[in-house]
């Protein structure tokens, strides 16, 4: 098990991507589009860059559901290797087969 500090910081930075992804869409589009004077690209840049930190999508790590380790973590599960393996030897994953020989 994570620690909790860790588990929650990230929810956080979770809630904080959430709540400023129209902002920074918006602004990264204007500094992206090449039809705008230099001047209004350059204002976008720091605007974006006057944002929190933690409102960046790549500060988000992911995380096992059930645990919370940041390591060994499988996307389409959404859970760490232990936490996969551990389930799914008791047959909790719907479709996954464990093979042993």
């Amino acid at each position: 098990m994570a620690k909790k500090s860790a588990i929650e910081k990230n929810n956080r930075r979770q809630k904080l991507v959430a709540r400023y992804a129209d902002k920074r869409a918006e602004l990264k589009a204007i500094a992206m589009d090449e039809n705008l004077s230099l001047e209004e690209r350059f204002k976008a840049r720091l605007k974006l860059s006057e944002l929190p930190r933690n409102s960046a999508p790549s500060r988000v790590r992911n995380r096992c559901e059930v645990t919370g380790r940041p390591r060994g973590y499988y996307r389409k599960f959404k859970m760490s290797r232990i936490a996969l393996r551990d389930l799914g030897s008791t047959g909790m994953i719907p479709g996954l087969v464990k093979s042993s020989w």
